[in-house]
């Protein structure tokens, strides 16, 4: 799509995610994601030739899905993609510019199932257990407690104000996908942790005054910094793998789950919305049961030699 020119078919785009916005209340940065989701459909059309959007038929649907494919992108992705489109049609649908969703009978390719990265508790426990010398490093044992303790999404943990935080209970309000609330536990380390922050928080030169985490300019902290934050503090502690935000969310449902194993709770914890999403944490937690097992069973080590007296198969 041209910025500079928009044409009608344009301006029905962005109809389409202001409607998004509104009804959906979905952040800017899916937004952008569907934007770029629909720029793919509309430069297939391009070089195609097709009309949008009388053009746009089951037939060119399938195309457009199997140009995903050849050009090389993973399942998940044409699968995004494919549910951008589809739901655009569908909002062109109501807007009597077309009849029928050709993206209805379209589906993206199977792809393998990847379980997610987790850390181990003795990798958990060496990771927060930093050296605290500045305000800085206070903040950050807080982060990666808080992290771990309530299993907070990246987004979610930068958006903390704190009249959210009630150290008092030990509860914390986020406000997760779809601007949807939950309230969770806060852990007595992370309790700690937080408490310890607060009073080196004044040490900052303070901006935003609502925000639970600022940046050593006074600001709320941004996403990129936490990333990078934790990737640092990873690195520092001796943890010899990429460790990401994401990383210690997971690990935090795959550990509650191997503890309690109430999927449901979890599913709770997290703010899935389908309890599907959390059912992968259970393939990890089989794994881990998985080696213990293997571990600790004395029949499971290996194949036990056959003695002399036993007959064997020939």
């Amino acid at each position: 799509m041209n910025p500079d020119k928009p044409t009608t078919t344009q301006k029905t785009v962005e109809a389409y995610l202001a409607v998004l916005a509104t009804e959906r209340r979905l952040s800017e940065h899916t937004l952008k994601a569907y934007r770029r989701d629909i720029n793919k459909l509309f430069q297939f059309c391009e070089q195609r030739g097709v009309l949008l959007w009388q053009g746009l038929n089951a037939h060119n649907a399938r195309l457009f899905a199997a140009s995903l494919n050849a050009n090389g992108l993973n399942a998940n992705s044409i699968k995004r993609i494919l549910s951008s489109a589809r739901g655009l049609a569908n909002y062109l649908i109501r807007q009597n510019h077309i009849k029928h969703n050709p993206f209805d009978d379209v589906r993206a390719p199977k792809g393998e199932k990847r379980l997610p990265k987790t850390l181990s508790v003795d990798q958990i426990v060496s990771l927060v257990e930093l050296n605290l010398n500045d305000p800085l490093s206070y903040r950050d044992k807080a982060i990666l407690e808080l992290f771990y303790s309530s299993g907070l999404r990246l987004s979610e943990l930068c958006n903390v104000d704190l009249n959210d935080v009630n150290l008092a209970e030990s509860l914390l309000r986020v406000t997760g996908k779809g601007s949807k609330e939950r309230d969770l536990p806060i852990g007595k380390a992370a309790n700690k942790a937080i408490r310890d922050w607060l009073l080196q928080r004044n040490a900052l030169p303070i901006k935003d005054y609502q925000a639970l985490f600022i940046s050593k300019l006074g600001n709320r902290i941004s996403p990129r910094n936490v990333q990078e934050r934790v990737k640092h503090w990873a690195k520092r502690q001796s943890i010899d793998i990429a460790v990401s935000p994401h990383m210690l969310r997971h690990s935090f449902a795959s550990h509650v789950l191997e503890s309690s194993g109430e999927l449901r709770a979890v599913q709770e914890l997290l703010g899935h919305s389908n309890i599907s999403t959390t059912q992968i944490y259970t393939h990890l937690d089989f794994q881990h049961l998985a080696q213990v097992y293997d571990d600790a069973h004395p029949r499971a080590k290996r194949k036990e030699k056959p003695s002399k007296d036993t007959p064997t198969d020939e």
